[in-house]
């Protein structure tokens, strides 16, 4: 039974605001004090009698009670005698006809009090004719009107109305969960169907409160009953499910009390600014983002378990209590399942005493396309035999057979592998997947936790091998088509983030991990190997492609004395977009995808010719000079004003440009009539997955600062930079932008916006002391200590440094003063943001166009330390 708590200060004789302020004040503090020392159950139901109690008080102080022809009626949560600390009090008015003018200003006065009382409250004054016919025609009306509780007034008139709503004419059982499984759908889709989003709604995300409560709905007005624990008995759920939803409610509701104490209002999405403190409310320590991983981490797994009875629960409605006469076509599958209608479903209660057959259930999934679900009988069986497991379920030889086959099916990554992560038999079969299920990352790089990313990865590997997916992955369904053995990419998938959250480099002990797993199930040293490799190495291509120069030869070939062979590329390029795509829906963009892409081709192509004979940098000038020459020669230019102009622009731009950027470049620049006025050029089209921005113009201090502020002002994200400045002082440089969406800049009058603002800040000189933005509510939540690392490089005329940072507004141009005040010019630029960390890698060298010297570099860093911490502070 729940215990019963409640405040004893009682309520102020008489009423005045100021009185009654002092008197919820006073409630407020005690809830807060009392949520350490009572369950909180007994705390919302001591909540929802406080307000009881100033609601009758109120209801006579208008006497509102000489109305003989009133009830005032709690409705929704409220009605079942539930309210967290700022919880929603929804009221129904009910009146037994027309009001008179006495009873409407009556009912006005009691409303704004409560509104003085600064309660959210939610009211409707109906007759019960009217509250029935709204009921009909809006299932949140019908809903609230199930669990309405009289609070005072017209008894005979509010068991009226609790008649009416009981009749099968206001709504019939059938559809009723039609309805709430249909309103309970499209909530999901809002969530993308997972609960897995690092700020989840307590109540609505799927596995929420709401879906606790859903589970009631259906069945209470099924069955006519005001509690979920009377359900037990019309046998609708099990003693030890009953428990367990109350175990998950509870859960659920000390984390909405303590989110409703921290943010003082109505507030259930829990947002990374409380996440620390309702952690410290719940008693998972002060230790910030650990306390915070623990919370969540038990977060994750309890509406994960809400999901499942969720979903047992709602088809076990459907199928055996409403349909339970209809009869389904019945396909034997073998000794232990068969197929109803769409389902699958044990034979034999007994049926996981062969604890491989919970291997075989989902291998009769993968095997047969016609199957779309589990049934819940089966369901039941599932869960109660996974709490019964005394080990693992790879311990068992035939497992492991049924693992691999399962794994090696051309359908084991669709339902199956969906279903086996979604009913825990993944965790019961791989210890290391126990210990990601619900690992929270506590940043803004990843959106779901790490089994849920993990699952997204092996969906976007099975997308490779579907017709209706080709067009959206055409060289990783190219490439996949052709592996003999595909399932070597799906396990170094499964283990490639394994390891995450047990300290040391994830990445490495994910490796030794998978060496095990090999060495169990008997797969060959070749391929144990391979899995192996990829595991460790599964970051080796983004980070390449989006921290280095990839058209630099060097840095290819770097890359591929890595990788060794084709086929490791073709694993490792299929994974790591299968992996970027997973980690968050609004990072993956085309210019990613055009840089793995182009890193992937340039590398596959060093293979082939040789990795003892890698491409000359003069043989790549030559061969894009050759190919633009013609392409400018059509535009009417002689030979020699073209070769003239190519004299005075350094070698290195023939390098880094294709033929058709350099002709694009060249064209306008001779065009160009006035060597005073800058010439700002935008890619009409995207150029690899994003528009480019060419600026040609004098050189002058802080121009990469001023670009790059410029830039900033129009709300557009710098991906790529090369810098570079001719023989004769002018300044050739490039970036590629992308909108905040991560799309590239189509709209003609947004680009001329754009080019107008780099004009300004290059020919104006505007102050760039820009008024410093204030951080995002998420990124005020993180802390990213300023780090500087000096690279080795392949050249002694260049030095290569990484920034690592808190991605503030105006961190670039701050970098770009930096590296003017320091005399240091930069020559290229990567630009990565991951989540709310920056992670930049530049090109540079000193004023004599030389490598910094270890003094420089020390200064260098100290100034740039000295800058970026002013800026987080700030």
């Amino acid at each position: 039974m729940t215990q019963t708590v409640t405040f004893s200060k009682a309520l102020p004789d008489s009423y005045s605001l100021e009185s009654y302020k002092k008197h919820f004040a006073d409630f407020h503090d005690w809830l807060g004090r009392s949520f350490s020392q009572h369950p909180v159950n007994a705390l919302v139901k001591a909540r929802a009698r406080f307000i009881d109690e100033v609601l009758v008080q109120l209801w006579h102080k208008y006497e509102l009670h000489k109305s003989k022809d009133l009830s005032l009626i709690a409705v929704g949560g409220y009605g079942r005698g539930e309210l967290h600390p700022s919880s929603d009090i929804d009221l129904l008015i009910l009146a037994d006809g027309r009001l008179s003018a006495a009873q409407q200003e009556a009912i006005a006065q009691f409303i704004t009090t409560l509104w003085d009382l600064r309660l959210e409250v939610g009211h409707s004054v109906r007759t019960v004719k009217e509250s029935i016919k709204l009921g009909k025609d809006d299932i949140t009306i019908a809903t609230n009107l199930l669990e309405m509780r009289l609070l005072t007034g017209n008894k005979p008139l509010f068991e009226q109305l609790q008649f009416e709503v009981s009749k099968d004419s206001f709504w019939t059982s059938q559809a009723f969960f039609q309805a709430k499984r249909h309103e309970q759908q499209q909530r999901h889709a809002q969530y993308h169907g997972t609960a897995y989003n690092l700020e989840p709604n307590l109540k609505a995300n799927p596995g929420g409160l709401r879906d606790i409560q859903t589970i009631g709905w259906v069945a209470k007005r099924h069955f006519q009953t005001r509690t979920m624990r009377e359900l037990v008995a019309y046998q609708y759920l099990t003693e030890d499910e009953y428990q367990e939803l109350m175990e998950c409610e509870a859960y659920l509701w000390q984390m909405r009390f303590a989110l409703h104490m921290e943010a003082g209002r109505n507030e259930n999405r829990i947002l990374f600014d409380y996440q620390p403190a309702v952690a410290e409310r719940l008693g998972f320590g002060a230790d910030g983002k650990a306390s915070v991983e623990r919370m969540m981490k038990r977060f994750f797994r309890t509406v994960q378990r809400v999901s499942e009875l969720n979903e047992m629960l709602l088809q076990h409605f459907d199928g055996s209590i409403l349909n339970h006469k209809e009869k389904v076509k019945t396909l034997i599958l073998d000794d232990y399942f068969e197929l109803q209608g769409h389902l699958i479903v044990a034979r034999d209660n007994a049926v996981f005493a062969r604890r491989d057959n919970l291997l075989r259930l989902f291998w009769h999934i993968a095997n047969n396309s016609n199957i779309t679900g589990v049934h819940s009988s089966t369901m039941r069986l599932i869960r109660q035999v996974r709490r019964r497991l005394m080990g693992d379920l790879q311990d068992y030889e035939a497992c492991r057979q049924l693992f691999l086959a399962i794994i090696r099916h051309p359908r084991g990554m669709d339902k199956a592998i969906t279903l086996m992560h979604r009913y825990g038999v993944l965790a019961a079969y791989l210890p290391q997947w126990r210990n990601i299920v619900g690992q929270m990352q506590f940043d803004l790089f990843h959106a779901y936790t790490v089994d849920e990313h993990t699952h997204r990865l092996l969906k976007n590997l099975y997308k490779y091998t579907l017709s209706e997916h080709e067009s959206e992955f055409p060289l990783c369904s190219d490439i996949v088509r052709k592996m003999e053995k595909p399932e070597l990419l799906y396990l170094a998938g499964i283990f490639h983030d394994i390891a995450k959250g047990r300290g040391g480099d994830h990445s490495e002990l994910g490796a030794m991990d998978v060496r095990e797993f090999a060495k169990l199930h008997k797969l060959s040293e070749f391929d144990s190997k391979l899995i192996a490799w990829l595991v460790e190495h599964h970051l080796l291509m983004s980070v390449t492609a989006q921290r280095r120069d990839i058209h630099d030869p060097a840095v290819v070939a770097e890359f591929a004395e890595k990788v060794r062979d084709e086929t490791r590329l073709n694993y490792l390029y299929c994974l790591t977009l299968a992996d970027i795509r997973a980690t968050n829906d609004n990072l993956w963009n085309d210019w990613k995808g055009s840089l793995l892409r182009e890193l992937f081709l340039a590398t596959q192509k060093a293979f082939r010719r040789g990795l003892e004979k890698p491409m000359d940098l003069r043989d790549l000038i030559r061969e894009n000079q050759s190919e633009a020459m013609p392409l400018l020669l059509k535009q009417t230019f002689s030979e020699s004003e073209i070769l003239q102009l190519w004299s005075r622009i350094k070698a290195d731009y023939f390098a880094r440009y294709s033929a058709r950027q350099i002709a694009w470049h060249c064209e306008h620049i001779l065009r160009h009539k006035n060597p005073d006025e800058p010439l700002v050029l935008i890619s009409k089209a995207p150029i690899r997955g994003g528009t480019q921005v060419f600026i040609y113009t004098k050189d002058q201090p802080k121009l990469f600062a001023r670009l790059v502020a410029a830039l900033d002002s129009k709300k557009v994200n710098i991906f790529d930079a090369q810098i570079m400045t001719n023989k004769d002082g002018y300044a050739m440089d490039t970036f590629v932008i992308l909108e905040q969406n991560g799309e590239a800049v189509n709209s003609p009058s947004r680009q001329q916006s754009i080019k107008r603002a780099l004009e300004l800040y290059i020919q104006d000189k505007p102050d760039l002391s820009r008024q410093k933005t204030k951080l995002s509510r998420q990124m005020r939540q993180f802390n990213v200590p300023p780090k500087v690392v000096f690279l080795p490089g392949n050249t002694s005329k260049r030095t290569m440094i990484e920034l690592a940072a808190l991605d503030t507004p105006g961190l670039l141009a701050n970098i770009g003063e930096v590296f003017q005040r320091c005399d240091v010019n930069i020559h290229a630029a990567k630009i990565t943001t991951i989540g709310e960390r920056a992670e930049d890698f530049f090109m540079i060298s000193n004023s004599d166009d030389q490598a910094l010297s270890s003094e420089q570099q020390s200064a260098l860093k100290r100034a740039l330390i000295e800058q970026l911490s002013q800026q987080t502070e700030g």
